[in-house]
């Protein structure tokens, strides 16, 4: 920057702007039932920061509609996210503002626009990695889970009954898909359709085995506790080889990831020591084909390097 005061007053107000974001919009809700309905004698929030964000966040709503736009809340939902779609995508849009005008301040202007732009999709990244580690946690409780179908059935319980103590004591997610299981069921969900959902939400194949005993189980009889042993020992089965699966390629997908992460991290570093040094690349014709070209490579080079790591048994 040109004038010092000028970038301190700048740094101040994006300081500022992402503390307004972490205390004031993103602020934890311990509800969804307004607070006038479960506190009536409470005074409603009269700040001007209160209503601010509240407003924001119905605008957002207003804007993303019952869709919920690309944060909807399946998505949400399933990397285990519970804040509304219109609160996280508000934070989103804030976050790659405050981003995109922090990287304009400590590299150039166009670095900014990519950094701003690149905000909603590195949220969409997180939320599958997040979606993918939740899901890998409830494939790691489905042998306990299944244990504790097992010992509900041995002592005359129902499979409901059952699936219900198993979400009591299981830990999330577990007990989070095994409860709305059990509240589907009550509403008049059919109970296979409820285990089928809930199977295609954790991508699991495993309980999906389950859900197809459980459903023969109620059509032709017989002892289901046996049943589910057999399945359990085959799950654990298929455990032993994923986890050795994991261990092989571990050394694979961690190449990937810094291969991946290291031209990035080098073009937005020689950009901080040197703000001038790549803006050849977006004002020179010949550079801005080799960005170009570049992004392809990149994109190209993630792609396989994912197929490559990424085995299916």
């Amino acid at each position: 920057m040109d004038s010092p005061i000028l970038f301190i007053v700048a740094t101040v107000l994006c300081l500022g702007a992402v503390i307004i974001l972490f205390v004031v919009v993103l602020k934890p809700r311990y509800s969804g039932i307004p607070i006038e309905r479960r506190r009536p004698d409470s005074q409603p929030d009269q700040s001007s920061l209160g209503k601010v964000s509240q407003t924001a966040v119905a605008a957002m709503g207003g804007v993303l509609g019952d869709s919920g736009g690309p944060y909807n809340r399946t998505v949400l939902y399933n990397a285990g996210v519970k804040t509304d779609p219109a609160t996280f995508t508000l934070m989103v849009a804030v976050s790659s503002l405050v981003g995109g005008i922090l990287g304009a301040l400590l590299t150039n202007g166009p670095i900014g626009i990519l950094l701003a732009v690149a905000g909603p999709f590195l949220a969409k990244i997180g939320l599958s990695l997040m979606t993918d580690k939740r899901r890998g946690k409830f494939e790691a409780q489905l042998t306990d889970t299944i244990q504790m179908l097992i010992g509900g059935l041995r002592v005359g319980h129902s499979i409901m009954r059952s699936i219900e103590a198993a979400a009591t004591e299981a830990d999330s997610p577990t007990s989070e898909e095994l409860s709305r299981i059990v509240n589907e069921v009550r509403i008049g969900k059919d109970a296979n359709l409820a285990l089928d959902e809930a199977a295609q939400r954790m991508d699991s194949e495993d309980f999906q085995w389950i859900g197809q005993a459980i459903q023969i189980n109620r059509e032709v009889g017989g002892d289901l506790a046996e049943v589910l042993e057999q399945v359990a020992g085959t799950i654990r089965e298929r455990s032993e080889i994923k986890g050795q699966v994991r261990a092989l390629s571990g050394e694979g997908k961690m190449s990937a990831y810094i291969l991946m992460a290291m031209p990035v991290v080098v073009a937005i570093f020689i950009s901080m020591i040197n703000p001038g040094y790549t803006d050849v690349f977006f004002t020179e014709p010949i550079g801005i084909a080799m960005l170009v070209a570049s992004l392809i490579m990149f994109a190209v080079g993630g792609f396989w390097m994912s197929r490559i790591v990424k085995i299916k048994f």
